[in-house]
């Protein structure tokens, strides 16, 4: 073998303007679906006045449109060299298509059909299920170009780690800023201590025509100052070629459905928290207005000062001890909420409930995304697709569970039932994705070091380094 090469010299740390450029990259998408997680069924059914059931099916329409979008963007992305648009670079490519469809149709889904408001609900139906779909393509085209640039900006594990830590960062930013504006609109144009209705229809246009400016805005950044290109042949040295993994070897993993089952209920305890704790709060707990805003904004507050620590947390103690820590908080939220009633619970209580949820969510997404590029590893030519994948069996689920959850709803009509749902159903989640991570083998990752990358370039080795 020659003499091993000086790393330090090929390999240096990112920059911190890579780090927060690129967070600012999924910040549309973030604040897009923390108005669909949070607020869509209200939207609907409080204000546009569906039944649960018709909201439920309408969001299980975006989901099954967001899983199937996902797989077909990541394997395209991934084999887009002879795409028209790569010359500007593969993954951005998908990211300026998905911005666009995103921008075009999302005001629409919370705004009243247009012309066509007195029409029958079916009608209506098919009006949003139109802009949802595409909106939702969009979506996945911008999530999965975004986080498989993750595996490509770095082969480093703790610089991948901490990308995914500063995306997850903005994400709660974007969370932060919705809930600030939606409280301001709802506290400032009167709704304070009043129940959502037909009347804040206007209120909800404001709120998304603000967010989506700022989101507009970081999309722009992003495009100008990331340069794929660039990013791509700074590192090619250090981690030699890029390899793709054929369907075959993928699903062959045992892994793979391991990481999946993971990272579905991770998605599961998020955005199942995200979407009901708003109507937990309406019908529940009996809250006004303004606390549909002010405790989800208590709750990425909390995901925010986690963000900050959580790589640390992982690097100290790994991505399953980590893990597992962030499942124990979110089973006593559920704990909690499970047996929290009276005055001192929604006066006082509430609070703490929110900021344990926020912290759960923070410590098990960064560790699910964690072990998920760890999985990739050096094969970031298959990395889109291993996210589409990933990403179809949430969305998928997401969606179903959804719908199951307000179809149950409307039988039942029992006002502790969203109580329920938060308990057995976000608490069983990340309680079953804290077994998958216990279960799980550990992936084989990229080392930083110099002699194990420059053995796997000498050898062409297909493998991954211990």
């Amino acid at each position: 073998m020659e003499e091993p090469y000086d790393y330090s010299e090929v390999y240096q740390r990112l920059p911190l303007h890579i780090y927060l450029i690129y967070g600012m990259g999924h910040i549309l998408n973030d604040v897009c679906a923390s108005m669909w997680f949070t607020y869509l069924l209200v939207f609907m059914h409080l204000v546009l006045d569906f039944s649960n059931t018709q909201a439920g099916t309408l969001m299980l329409v975006g989901q099954i449109a967001d899983a199937l979008s996902t797989p077909f963007v990541g394997y395209f992305s991934d084999q887009g060299d002879n795409f028209w648009l790569c010359g500007y670079g593969k993954r951005k490519a998908w990211h300026m298509i998905g911005t666009i469809c995103v921008i075009l149709t999302f005001p629409f889904i919370f705004s009243p059909c247009v012309k066509c408001e007195n029409t029958s609900k079916t009608s209506q139906m098919l009006y949003y299920s139109v802009f949802i779909a595409i909106f939702q393509f969009g979506w996945a085209a911008v999530q999965i170009s975004h986080l498989s640039l993750i595996p490509e900006i770095s082969p480093n594990e703790h610089d991948r780690t901490k990308l995914t830590a500063v995306r997850y960062a903005f994400t709660v930013v974007a969370n932060v800023l919705v809930y600030i504006v939606t409280w301001a609109v709802l506290h400032l144009g009167g709704s304070d201590n009043d129940k959502i209705n037909y009347s804040d229809a206007k209120k909800f246009q404001h709120i998304v025509f603000s967010v989506m400016v700022f989101g507009t805005i970081c999309s722009f950044l992003f495009h100008v100052f990331i340069e794929e290109k660039n990013l791509n042949s700074e590192i090619q040295d250090v981690r030699g070629p890029r390899l793709r993994t054929d369907f075959k070897e993928l699903f062959s993993d045992v892994r793979l459905y391991h990481v999946a089952l993971n990272y579905m209920c991770s998605r599961l305890f998020i955005n199942l928290t995200q979407v009901f704790i708003t109507l937990y709060l309406h019908e529940a707990l009996d809250m006004v207005a303004s606390a549909l805003a002010v405790v989800p904004l208590i709750m990425y507050i909390a995901s925010l000062v986690t963000s900050f620590v959580v790589g640390s947390i992982n690097r100290t103690f790994g991505r399953k001890i980590t893990y597992i820590f962030g499942t124990v908080l979110g089973v006593s939220a559920c704990v909690f909420i499970r047996f929290g009633t009276g005055t001192l619970y929604v006066r006082y209580l509430i609070y703490l409930v929110a900021c344990l949820l926020g912290s759960a969510s923070s410590i098990v997404l960064v560790s699910s995304l964690g072990i998920t590029t760890d999985l990739i590893g050096t094969r970031t030519n298959s990395g889109a697709f291993v996210y589409g994948v990933m990403s179809f069996v949430d969305k998928l689920a997401n969606g179903m569970v959804v719908e199951a959850i307000q179809g149950r709803h409307e039988e039942k009509g029992d006002p502790w039932y969203y109580r329920d749902v938060l308990t057995w159903v976000c608490g069983g989640a990340v309680l079953v994705g804290g077994l998958a991570v216990i279960f799980l083998r550990n992936p084989r990752r990229v080392r930083d070091s110099t002699q194990d990358l420059l053995f796997e370039s000498d050898q062409g080795t297909n493998e991954n380094i211990n």
